[in-house]
């Protein structure tokens, strides 16, 4: 993260505590308002935010965030202040732990994960390796 980026305080909404692990995933507050905008300006209220882990990008994953109008049988369903999301099970082990954000820079503005598992990432920050 650059100095001039605002990470922002990390309240966990409602994602679930398994026996004592990290939860599977978390949005702070600013994340959860900007999915909300976003799915406002695209036109799918009531869709969830689809969260996976993807092969690509230079550090060979990436993270991919799409809209989905209902989970898959297999997701793993969180909610966070009223906003669905979505864990497909082959994603589910890259996430855990993993912070979403959304900050604000001088560069740009976006969405940042918080991976404490990744053994190296990549510079713009969407793409790592475990």
């Amino acid at each position: 993260m650059h100095d001039n980026e605002k990470l922002h305080s990390v309240r966990e909404i409602s994602a679930p505590v398994e026996g004592g692990e990290p939860p599977l995933l978390t949005l702070t507050p600013k994340a959860v308002e900007m999915v909300r905008e976003a799915m406002r300006r695209e036109g799918v209220s009531g869709h969830g935010l689809r969260v996976a882990v993807v092969s690509g990008g230079c550090s060979g994953l990436e993270y991919h965030l799409t809209f989905a109008a209902a989970a898959n049988e297999d997701d793993d369903r969180l909610d966070f202040d009223g906003v669905p999301v979505f864990v497909d099970r082959g994603s589910r082990d890259h996430l855990r732990g993993v912070t979403i954000d959304y900050v604000t820079g001088l560069h740009a503005a976006g969405f940042k994960f918080l991976n404490p598992n990744a053994a190296r990432t990549c510079g713009c920050g969407s793409s790592f390796a475990t």
